[in-house]
């Protein structure tokens, strides 16, 4: 495995179903630690480490999207190509949806692996239903932000040192979103979960359903009690539907 990009967080990599996870703005692969631990353990969850956090924090951050689609795609290639066959599923949350959802399409464009048994894809509306200016942002605006949204420690945005540490991908990954144009193509062919929670400030349970449009693929809305990061209170709830979810395609494969 390329440890430069992908993280576990189990003590062995199960042989069944790969979950590759996306974390959001700001975010690491440890947003999905608990997670990767709630799955069963013939799962092999991968969490992608971006540049420019945690231990990789030297690296210079990706400021735009497509960029940063581009490179995870093709570490992602190399990964999954060298178990050809083998079943796997993309989550992203909130920006990780959309990099979850982007990267999906520029594999598929390729053609050089099958499609993802499915998506799921959490805390965003589909392309098109945000258009906020967040490349505008100045950092005072980015942490007012984070902080509408909950699920960072909110005493680590009052420490100046630990500020200096986050600041830099926050700023990336907000410009990359600012920046984001979305770009008709044809519809993906996989299956698509999109998941929220019921008292998300970013946005609304309905706005889940807009993610359909882009699949001709089988489509589920799951809601679940919570805000933005609901998922770090539903934990056991959310691994439950993925696992359902990852078992039903694989035994119709």
């Amino acid at each position: 495995m390329n440890s430069t990009w992908f993280r576990r967080f189990t003590t062995a990599a199960g042989d069944g179903p790969r979950l590759v996870c996306f974390p959001h703005a700001g975010g690491s692969a440890t947003a999905f630690k608990d997670l990767a631990r709630a799955l069963p353990a013939r799962f092999d969850v991968m969490s992608v480490q971006y540049p420019g956090r945690q231990d990789r924090y030297h690296e210079p951050p990706f400021t735009a999207l497509a960029a940063l689609v581009e490179a995870v795609a093709g570490e992602l290639t190399r990964e999954l190509a060298a178990a050809p066959g083998r079943p796997y599923a993309l989550f992203g949350h909130s920006m990780g949806a959309l990099v979850a959802f982007e990267t999906a399409r520029l594999l598929a464009s390729r053609g050089e692996l099958p499609s993802p048994q499915r998506l799921f894809l959490s805390g965003r509306g589909g392309p098109g239903t945000s258009s906020l200016p967040y490349h505008l942002y100045d950092d005072a605006d980015v942490l007012d932000d984070v902080r509408r949204l909950g699920g960072t420690d909110q005493a680590m945005l009052e420490d100046p040192d630990l500020l200096e540490l986050v600041l830099p991908a926050l700023r990336a990954d907000y410009r990359a979103l600012g920046t984001y144009r979305w770009r008709a193509g044809e519809p993906l062919t996989c299956a698509v979960t999109a998941l929220t929670g019921d008292r998300d400030p970013m946005m609304k349970p309905e706005d889940a359903g807009t993610w359909r449009a882009h699949t001709t693929g089988d489509f589920t809305v799951k809601v679940f009690p919570g805000g933005h990061f609901y998922l770090y209170d539903q934990t056991d709830r959310i691994a439950s539907a993925v696992t359902e979810q990852m078992l039903t395609a694989a035994a119709a494969a």
